[in-house]
């Protein structure tokens, strides 16, 4: 059963989700706003489709505090990426270039507001990820970084990716660390289990910390839910 619920969730929500795609280019040019409240629409149908077919749900440990952060999320699976987008309201994700460089979405991605990281870490790429940071300060919205880097398997605990330190600098807005246990209901490569994911949000932490201190605050963090 958990398998069949799985491939129906994988065709409906897949098969609807081209829908969102194709529409995302005319949203972008139409207006920005336009574009934002499609992607609501889009993350909402996502929310619905692990609701009554996986039977999977979302709790809050704690909220996204008012104002503007740098907010640093455990990553387990597709499923809290989602999430946030509702939960955080309208922030900047941090992606891989892969992403962006997708054809038609990529554009659309970056239209509606991304920080592109580039594996290869190097001083160019480095500094055009601050430049966006800067960029997505001004203009008043927070941040959505996944600090380990992708996703990990329920119970990893990899050390944080050198980016986020440099864009905790660079931003010089409190973090907020949120905890995620996904992982356990989004197994990659296995059926999705019924349950209730939690998303722990913890106290901000101030801008200014030295690197090892922030990187070691926010794995801590974002680490507490793990087994």
């Amino acid at each position: 059963m958990a398998w069949l619920r799985t491939w129906a969730f994988q065709a409906i929500f897949y098969g609807g989700s081209v829908v969102f795609v194709l529409m995302s280019p005319l949203a972008a040019l139409i207006d920005r706003r336009v574009l934002v409240a499609l992607v609501h629409q889009w993350c909402r149908f996502h929310r619905l489709a692990c609701a009554l077919i996986l039977g999977i749900r979302s709790r809050a440990q704690g909220v996204p505090p008012p104002g503007q952060y740098l907010y640093a999320a455990k990553h387990h699976a597709m499923y809290e990426t989602l999430e946030l987008v509702l939960m955080l309201g309208d922030p900047v994700v941090v992606i891989k270039q892969e992403l962006a460089r997708i054809p038609i979405w990529g554009w659309a991605v970056q239209r509606f507001g991304a920080i592109v990281v580039d594996r290869d870490a190097s001083a160019t790429a480095l500094r055009a990820m601050m430049q966006q940071a800067r960029a997505a300060k001004a203009a008043g919205r927070s941040v959505l970084i996944f600090p380990e880097g992708t996703r990990v398997p329920e119970g990893a605990r990899p050390p944080l990716k050198s980016g986020f330190a440099g864009l905790y600098r660079a931003y010089g807005l409190p973090v907020v660390p949120v905890a995620i246990d996904s992982g356990r209901n989004w197994p990659r490569g296995k059926p999705k289990r019924a349950g209730v994911v939690t998303f722990a949000f913890d106290a901000p932490i101030a801008p200014g910390a030295g690197r090892e201190a922030i990187e070691a605050a926010v794995h801590t963090a974002i680490n507490r839910l793990e087994p």
